[in-house]
């Protein structure tokens, strides 16, 4: 058996898989609010408790977690928490234990996804072979790149805070929205401020304090009251609010020239792959072309990019998927013993 994590600041998803056929098999899985619990350990202990005792050992764990994992060591951003390989094995009596980045774990289970769970935005080359990059809007904006081995055939997620690097305007509505968050923010601002859940959000208090789009009574309610970016999304994609389809179309854009800077840096032939939450929720605002065109403005590089596809990843186990694949590969390096080979 095989635990992978997904570690965020708010949850802790977790799953337990066995191989058939050499394909990851979900047993169970199990989201846990994050704050309920004072460390790693208190959740995964939670977790095996919920296992019956006939349920088979754990071979194998991998989490993939926000932030960069050095020495197989990690601290958490956004919880009080520190984690340690070593510890954890200790702490929960499994023998082979890996930390590795959330996105590094996504890399990871793009191969492990069925065809039905990747949906096109640009058919590009589809047969094209390369480097992939993928570009995660989530609660905050991962990245990483998929590097290309001709001779395995596979690819190598490497991790990446490319998220946090500097947004870059492109036209005169970007640049207000710019001098607007330097102000509020009291100085730089990453890409992370504008393509994430935080951006929509960034966006949105830009339309309505600085451009002054109107907020109707019963919006300005239910943003009081609900969660901000699912009323964002919603009302946005049915069309119901002006300024919230506005705060989409502006950040569709620039999550479309993001993922074409990423395009660009590592050449992407092999695609760019959309991971996160938001992406899948909104859909058809990302079909309306607004992405497409700012992932394909690159002035002379336009026809390169042209030629690369982006698929948007519809699975949310994909990081579950990455970090089972991740555990068992590591875990039969180290052991000789193959969970996958051997199913």
């Amino acid at each position: 058996m095989i635990l992978a994590g997904d570690v965020g600041g708010t949850k802790v998803h977790l799953a337990l898989y066995n191989f058939v056929g050499g394909k990851l098999v979900a047993v169970r899985e199990h989201k846990f609010p994050a704050h309920e619990y004072g460390s790693l350990d208190e959740v995964v202990k939670a977790f095996q408790a919920q296992g019956g005792k006939d349920e088979p050992p754990i071979f194998a764990a991998c989490f993939g977690c926000p932030g960069p994992v050095r020495d197989g060591r990690l601290k958490l951003t956004n919880l009080p928490w520190t984690l340690d390989t070593r510890e954890l094995v200790k702490s929960l009596g499994i023998e082979h234990i890996f930390l590795i980045n959330d996105l590094e774990a996504n890399g990871y289970g793009v191969p492990e996804l069925a065809p039905e769970k990747i949906f096109t935005l640009h058919e590009g080359d589809a047969k094209g072979v390369g480097h992939r990059g993928l570009v995660s809007a989530g609660t905050g904006l991962g990245e990483a790149l998929l590097i290309w081995d001709a001779k395995s055939k596979t690819h190598l997620p490497l991790p990446s805070e490319g998220g946090h690097s500097d947004f870059a305007a492109r036209n005169d509505r970007e640049i207000a929205l710019l001098e607007y968050l330097r102000r509020t923010l009291n100085g730089r601002v990453s890409h992370e401020r504008v393509v994430s859940g935080l951006g929509i959000k960034n966006i949105y208090a830009f339309l309505r304090d600085d451009v002054k789009l109107e907020e109707p009574a019963w919006l300005a309610a239910r943003m009081a009251t609900e969660d901000p970016n699912a009323v964002i999304g919603q009302c946005g994609e049915d069309g119901s609010s002006e300024i919230c389809a506005e705060a989409l179309r502006i950040f569709v854009s620039a999550y479309g020239a993001e993922a074409g800077n990423v395009a660009l840096k590592v050449l992407a032939m092999g695609g760019i792959y959309l991971g996160g939450g938001i992406a899948p929720k909104i859909l058809k605002t990302m079909q309306n072309g607004e992405f497409t065109r700012a992932f394909l403005d690159k002035g002379r590089l336009s026809p390169l990019l042209e030629a690369i596809p982006v698929r948007v990843i519809l699975d949310d186990t994909c990081a579950l998927l990455g970090a089972a694949a991740y555990a068992e590969a590591r875990a039969a390096e180290l052991s000789g013993r193959s969970e996958r080979a051997g199913s």
